[in-house]
């Protein structure tokens, strides 16, 4: 982190440490979760340590394992285990919102990619960041090197919202970049055209990539808590429309469960994690959860 402080204001910096805590305390806790299998690693193809077997470098040896188990393990080289991760946030217009919650949707994911990124490279894996809106835009390349944490987390404080979304163009546009099988973690409230977003993430999926949607709502985009007569805003488009909660309530909590139970079962049959979060869930509970569902499934 000191490296990281000698170019940023100092507020900044204390965002930063703060943040640095809260994933660590997250992978953590996720970590210490997998005692029944702890060097299994968080995607299904590559573990973090394998079995001594003879020929092996015994410097290699990692004997804080052999402390617990009794066996020698080795850890695996990054050409054997590494799978690159690439988290993708939508910095779209609607994901600034945020009704009676303290974080926004995107301040929401920032939580989530900051604990993710930490997680990978605690298991020396390669994590980059993307962002996009109606195409992608600022990155961070993947590295795996301990520097490269404060790196994102740098880059996640400084994240703002723009306009409008496309959200399968960026998808096509990322598809593009990758040279290798990568897992890419997608963060998103996925307000946007419901075919083409399908579409790019199939493809992205058939082409060997490993993907998972986490789908980040307001609370209050999900339970409509309101009262009375109210307006309601695009924010990306600026149409506005007044409506009384009373005869609305009912018809939109029957949409949005219809919209996440439609995603749910696209991209379950394209065998993509599908993630449905909403801002009132502690995010660190949220993502254990699903990351010890997913560590059981296989």
């Amino acid at each position: 982190m000191v490296a990281v402080e000698q170019y940023l204001k100092p507020e900044l910096a204390a965002q930063i440490k703060r943040l640095d805590l809260r994933a660590k305390m997250v992978v953590r806790g996720f970590l210490q979760g997998l005692h029944a299998s702890p060097f299994h690693g968080f995607s299904a193809e590559f573990s973090e340590h394998r079995r001594y077997s003879p020929g092996d470098d015994p410097k290699n040896i990692d004997w804080i394992a052999y402390a617990k188990t009794g066996k020698y393990y080795v850890k695996k080289f990054e050409s054997e285990t590494n799978l690159t991760g690439y988290l993708a946030i939508d910095l779209s217009a609607s994901m600034n919102y945020t009704y009676r919650q303290s974080l926004t949707k995107l301040d929401y994911c920032i939580c989530l990619a900051a604990a993710l990124s930490y997680l990978m490279i605690a298991q020396q894996d390669p994590v980059g960041l993307v962002t996009f809106d109606t195409k992608l835009g600022a990155s961070v390349p993947p590295r795996s090197r301990r520097s490269q944490l404060p790196t994102i987390l740098s880059h996640l404080t400084r994240l703002k919202v723009a306009g409008k979304t496309d959200l399968a163009g960026s998808v096509m546009q990322l598809a593009a970049m990758l040279r290798h099988r990568s897992l890419v973690m997608l963060f998103s409230d996925l307000l946007t055209e419901e075919e083409p977003m399908f579409r790019s993430l199939r493809n992205l999926r058939h082409a060997g990539h490993d993907v998972i949607i986490f789908h980040v709502l307001d609370e209050a985009e999900v339970t409509f808590p309101f009262q009375g007569t109210m307006q309601l805003r695009d924010p990306e488009t600026g149409a506005s429309e007044s409506v009384r909660a009373a005869d609305a309530a009912s018809e939109y909590r029957k949409t949005i469960e219809a919209f996440r139970k439609r995603l749910e079962r696209e991209f379950n049959e394209s065998r993509i994690d599908y993630v449905p979060l909403d801002t009132s869930q502690p995010y660190d509970k949220a993502l254990m959860e699903y990351l010890l569902r997913r560590r059981n499934r296989f």
